[in-house]
């Protein structure tokens, strides 16, 4: 159980609106392999017919157009919590920041929505792996079962390529892989129905009861969590020195045939040595908004931070580094932002 020291400020309007959120079907969303919108595509046709500057123009023509559709809004927009106000002026519409060895809540807002989670899921898909006692070694191949037909997102892993399972994990923590987590699940024992069961019955074991997952990359929408729970996640994870590794590596090259494939972290963080992290995952689809939990140590606090449906790629950092200040500016600076005690307790 945590201790909370903290109110949640007008951010209890999402507790309010868990039904709502839960009641919005699945919508489109700009896809997300690696985190990252698919290029836009020339075809051969007009490759090769077309002089460059044409080409070039075109390109542009087509990216102002782009720029100029309006961004759906995410779950979380739809429900009103991005008109929650905090102390720390965050631009996540959730976040969570507690002492991972009191069990202390240190920061709130919104901590009880349940919104889809994007790519945190993978947190879960490398749990179960992990802990499943599998070969690292065996040789696995992605397949057209693999290929994203939710949301239509590229990937640099062919159909055919075949790495082996730690190095597919690697690629899925770090670099938010989405055929590679789609291949460790469905190459799990009993495929991946079972393997979807498996993170489910994993998340009710942990008493993560606001958490529901339909598949092991996050690119649905039906993958759904609240702040608390995934706290929850990430202090479990933490204790599995695999994902503490691969999760905050920097960097990682997989050979594919003839080619070398240079993979970096989705979280710039981890290269900051102003920052030390044990873990951390990313995520994001338009529905989720920009997502990162992390556990961190901070003025010799060890945290657990969890940031959901930030408004842009680099406010989620950003959020992460105004609670650092806030951590490092010391106990003074904390009271006034607690400026009210609660005695109430959630869970974990």
């Amino acid at each position: 159980m945590f201790k909370t020291s903290f109110v949640r400020f007008s951010g209890l309007l999402g507790v309010c609106s868990l039904g709502l959120v839960l009641a919005f079907p699945a919508f489109s969303a700009t896809p997300d392999s690696n985190e990252k919108a698919p290029k836009a595509r020339v075809t051969k046709a007009v490759k090769h017919a077309a002089p460059a500057r044409k080409i070039v123009k075109a390109r542009n023509v087509k990216q102002a157009s782009m720029r100029n559709v309006p961004q759906k809004p995410s779950f979380g927009q739809i429900a009103g919590l991005h008109g929650a106000l905090d102390p720390l002026s965050l631009k996540s519409s959730v976040a969570l920041v507690i002492d991972q060895d009191t069990r202390e809540v240190l920061f709130s807002k919104n901590d009880h929505a349940v919104l889809p989670i994007a790519s945190i899921t993978k947190l879960m898909t490398g749990v179960i792996i992990s802990s499943a006692n599998l070969s690292m070694d065996e040789m696995l191949t992605v397949t057209q079962d693999d290929v994203d037909t939710e949301k239509g997102s590229s990937s640099r892993l062919s159909v055919g390529t075949s790495l082996t399972r730690g190095e597919l994990l690697h690629l899925a923590l770090m670099s938010s892989e989405n055929r590679a987590a789609h291949a460790l699940g469905r190459t799990y024992p009993g495929g991946l129905s079972v393997f979807v069961s498996q993170m489910n019955a994993k998340a009710k074991s942990l008493g993560m009861n606001d958490t529901r997952y339909v598949e092991p990359t996050g690119l649905s929408s039906q993958n759904q969590s609240s702040a608390q729970d995934l706290a929850t996640l990430v202090n479990a994870a933490h204790g599995d020195a695999t994902l503490r590794e691969l999760s905050t590596s920097t960097g990682h090259q997989v050979a594919v045939g003839r080619k070398t494939l240079q993979y970096n972290n989705t979280n710039r963080l981890v290269k900051n040595p102003d920052w030390d992290i044990g873990l951390q995952k990313t995520g994001y689809i338009s529905e989720a908004g920009q997502c990162l939990v992390m556990q961190t140590k901070i003025a010799g606090r060890k945290l657990i931070m969890v940031f959901l449906d930030s408004a842009g790629k680099l406010s989620r950092l950003g959020d992460a580094e105004r609670v650092r200040r806030w951590v490092e500016a010391g106990p003074v600076a904390m009271r006034k932002v607690n400026t009210v005690e609660t005695s109430k307790l959630v869970g974990g």
